[in-house]
């Protein structure tokens, strides 16, 4: 274990972080743990139902399912992620659903 202020304890935060969106208005709660100039790293709990609207995409991003599954779609197609999946976020207006309790972890380039 450390102690280091940059290391973030990811399964810790996550639990907290759902039941969080559990007693959230919109089912969701987020927290951002790495945020620079090139990078933004951010954790996002998710009940079951919960979505996060069709939105402009970065450009460049990956969604890691930490638990749960999720459904990452585009006007066009979707994707179904499970837990341990990881995704490329599609270059275009996307949105994810929960299919389940879920937490997922958005990695976002800042460059373009």
């Amino acid at each position: 274990m450390t102690d280091h202020p940059d290391v973030a304890p990811v399964t810790e935060l996550a639990a907290a972080l759902l039941d969080e969106a559990r007693r959230a208005p919109a089912h969701r709660a987020a927290k951002t743990l790495v945020s620079n100039q090139v990078q933004r790293a951010t954790l996002i709990a998710l009940t079951e139902g919960a979505e996060l609207a069709e939105h402009n995409a970065p450009p460049a991003a990956t969604l890691h399912v930490l638990s749960g599954q999720v459904r990452l779609h585009t006007q066009d197609e979707s994707w179904e992620l499970a837990e341990g999946h990881l995704a490329p976020v599609p270059p275009r207006r996307h949105g994810v659903l929960a299919r389940t309790d879920a937490v997922v972890l958005l990695t976002v380039a800042m460059c373009e």
